[in-house]
């Protein structure tokens, strides 16, 4: 899939592989968000969820870092943009933030698993972007830090409504008060990432190996697998069970299934249609 981003890079595992990478691709910058990279993630994001040959995404940094956060060009440049001659007009616009907002949920509302497979740097920006990711591996010496607050700025793009689910409400708000860098062994530990590799070169292996077998599996039960976990966890208890037997209601009775059963009683592997 080749695509003319400025921000990004898009590349499929192999030809026939259904895993595709996602790079933040900015290296000299440290692979810091731009206005470009705001723009064109959703997009990106959008294009592979409707790509059939794609099941899983890897979402990964080219060069030393996974993201630095956002680029302080583009701060400095809202900061410019948004000033009016009253507060009113001042704070409408600075309602851009949303722009902002939106290019992360994406992650959330692409259909296809998003992995993040992190080393070096994950700040600020970076920490927003992974904790709307699926799931989260790194390597033991990568480092993460929910950056916001040495910068004056209280962290708006997703943190801290999505960290306290993942890490718990008191290691969300220490990490975020004291913006302090822990390693991808903390980040283990707190469970911000499932996993930690020893070298970038074990994580891509790792990562890519995981990608493949959850792309083996029922697409149709990895996105709805997705989309309850996502759902329900806004939900109540008895609210989660009727969305997925409403859900269910809808596509458990597919040719899927019938695979899945077919390849048991046969001790093959199954061969899903595309999604």
């Amino acid at each position: 899939m080749e695509e003319n981003y400025k921000s990004l890079k898009i590349r499929q595992k192999s030809p026939d592989s259904r895993v595709f990478y996602l790079f933040i691709d900015r290296p000299s910058r440290g692979n810091s968000l731009s206005r470009d990279f705001f723009a064109e993630f959703p997009a990106a994001l959008s294009s592979l969820d409707l790509n059939p040959e794609a099941g899983v995404i890897i979402l990964s940094g080219v060069g030393n870092h996974f993201c630095t956060g956002i680029d302080l060009q583009l701060l400095n440049s809202l900061s410019q943009e948004t000033r009016a001659a009253d507060t009113g007009h001042t704070g409408e616009k600075l309602r851009e933030i949303k722009f902002l907002q939106r290019a992360v949920t994406a992650i959330e509302e692409c259909r296809k698993p998003v992995i993040a497979a992190v080393h070096g740097a994950c700040l600020g920006g970076g920490v927003d972007i992974i904790t709307a990711c699926d799931v989260r591996y790194s390597t033991e010496n990568a480092f993460f830090s929910v950056k916001e607050v040495d910068l004056a700025i209280t962290a708006d793009l997703g943190s801290l409504q999505r960290l306290p689910g993942i890490i718990g409400f008191g290691n969300a708000m220490e990490l975020a008060l004291t913006a302090r860098r822990f390693s991808g062994l903390e980040a283990k530990d707190l469970g911000l990432v499932t996993r930690v590799f020893s070298t970038k070169e074990a994580l891509e292996k790792g990562v890519a190996e995981i990608a493949e077998d959850i792309a083996a599996k029922s697409p149709l039960a990895v996105t709805g697998t997705k989309r309850v976990l996502i759902q329900s966890r806004d939900l109540t208890l008895h609210q989660g069970l009727d969305y997925v037997a409403t859900w269910n209601s809808g596509v458990l009775l597919s040719d899927d299934l019938t695979e899945a059963i077919s390849a048991q009683h046969q001790k093959r592997k199954p061969l899903y249609a595309k999604l």
